[in-house]
């Protein structure tokens, strides 16, 4: 049987491209025609251009057959959540406050995919301002559901098949959530590792850029191709790069250990969430150490909010100051409190923020990774918010690296996810982590 490009990984996708066995423009093609198909229904594209797809793939099948410099991602189309700017492409950020904007030049990590080779495919959905109001997409699992948030669009897309890779940011869990929802592989890098210039900034000390696809290998892939330093970005830091894709195939030297924190905020996660993660857990068998958390990492929870909540309203004052009648009322009062929140309570969360980074630098001198939900367990419905990101909102405050593995089933048949997060820098150890978590699960299964 024919196997259609648009079912390929990024990795089998590229693979495929670079031996002469597929086109570009053939996976873009395929790509297209099941966004045509599927697309109507889950609503993952905010902006879609066909013919300029088409016309990026053909540019890379010219290069490839002129025998000129390919990259990494040569001839992969990949979608960007509406909140990162390019040049040719409008980016509304998930609100008609930004209708039709249109910027003038590329985001920092959509120069490093064009130089990567990738074909920018489209804008994908986001919600309104990368915040809690939800946009129009649905899980491509059960239309009834939702995707998450807030780069909804980005996950559906991957998870439906319309792309094999995509963009997303995270400040609390708006990576790992949707890739928890939508059962796709979500990795958000440590902190600084990928630009955030030209990204709707929300919060300066949070915002973090994260990706999506259907195997360690892929997000892996385009982490590297996106991952470098930017003098323009203050989180960028001017350091090599750990080799991402290396680790997500490397095997690792010995079995890694692993801690799980009973924290209090985990009886918000559902029953069949609770008792898929207990399974995995008690498959850890020796590798495992249940901890007792300290009420002040679960109070980090607020030192989060409170970070968020004062930087949105700093960097976003303008537009709230013009259009507040205009925003959602799920955020009209965050707004209302984050301008509430005085200096000297935003520097005390800093200093917080500053002193959980260091616990958890010196906790990963003992263990490989932290596991945790990804989320409280499948998706909501639809219309009922976009769920809990109190799963990442720890890991997300430290800018710790974290991936998403779509390991569980719930009791509706929707994806749950296990997270695992791993030391500052180390997003290879992560991955090889991750990997050695995926192939011992298989054997004792």
């Amino acid at each position: 049987m024919k196997i259609e490009p648009y079912t390929l990984t990024a990795t089998e996708a590229v693979q495929a491209i670079a031996s002469g066995h597929l086109s570009s423009v053939d996976l873009v093609k395929s790509c297209l025609a099941q966004i045509t198909k599927t697309d109507s229904s889950i609503k993952a594209w905010a902006f879609l251009d066909p013919d300029r797809a088409l016309a990026q793939a053909a540019e890379c099948d010219r290069i490839r057959k002129a025998g000129l410099g390919t990259g990494p991602l040569h001839g992969l189309p990949v979608g960007l959540k509406d909140i990162i700017d390019t040049r040719d492409m409008p980016t509304q950020r998930g609100t008609d406050i930004f209708k039709n904007r249109q910027p003038t030049q590329d985001a920092r990590l959509v120069e490093r995919l064009r130089e990567s080779g990738a074909v920018i495919m489209g804008k994908t959905v986001t919600t309104e301002l990368a915040f809690v109001h939800a946009n129009e997409t649905r899980n491509p699992h059960n239309p009834d559901h939702s995707p998450g948030g807030s780069s909804s669009g980005s996950a559906a897309a991957v998870a439906a098949c319309h792309v094999p890779l995509a963009v997303g940011t995270q400040t609390n869990g708006s990576v790992i959530r949707p890739a928890s929802f939508c059962g796709t592989f979500g990795f958000k890098p440590t902190r600084g590792m990928i630009s955030r210039s030209g990204v709707l900034q929300t919060s300066d000390s949070l915002d973090q850029v994260g990706c999506f696809g259907r195997s360690l290998e892929d997000v892996a892939l385009l982490s590297d191709a996106l991952a470098g330093y930017d003098q323009a970005d203050n989180c960028s830091f001017a350091r090599p790069r750990p080799d991402m894709h290396a680790g997500a195939q490397a095997d690792a030297p010995v079995p890694p250990d692993f801690v799980w924190f009973n924290l209090p905020f985990y009886d918000r996660l559902a029953s069949d969430a609770h008792d898929g993660i207990e399974a995995v857990l008690d498959l850890l068998g020796p590798r495992l150490s249940r901890m007792s958390a300290a009420d002040t990492l679960a109070n980090l929870v607020a030192v989060q909010a409170r970070i968020h909540e004062y930087e949105i309203c700093k960097h976003q004052a303008e537009v709230f100051d013009a259009h507040f009648e205009d925003l959602s009322h799920e955020l009209q009062p965050i707004v209302d409190r984050g301008r509430k929140i005085s200096e000297a309570e935003y520097t005390d969360a800093l200093a917080v923020k500053a002193s959980a980074q260091s616990f958890f630098d010196d906790l990963f001198v003992e263990f490989d990774a932290i596991i945790a939900p990804s989320a409280a367990g499948e998706a909501p419905k639809f219309g009922a918010g976009t769920g809990d990101p109190i799963f990442c909102t720890l890991w997300t405050l430290a800018g710790l690296p974290c991936v998403s593995l779509p390991l569980l089933v719930g009791d509706n048949d929707l994806p749950v996810g296990v997270q695992i997060i791993g030391p500052t820098e180390k997003d290879d150890r992560l991955l090889r982590t991750a990997r050695w978590l995926q192939l011992h699960l298989a054997q004792a299964t």
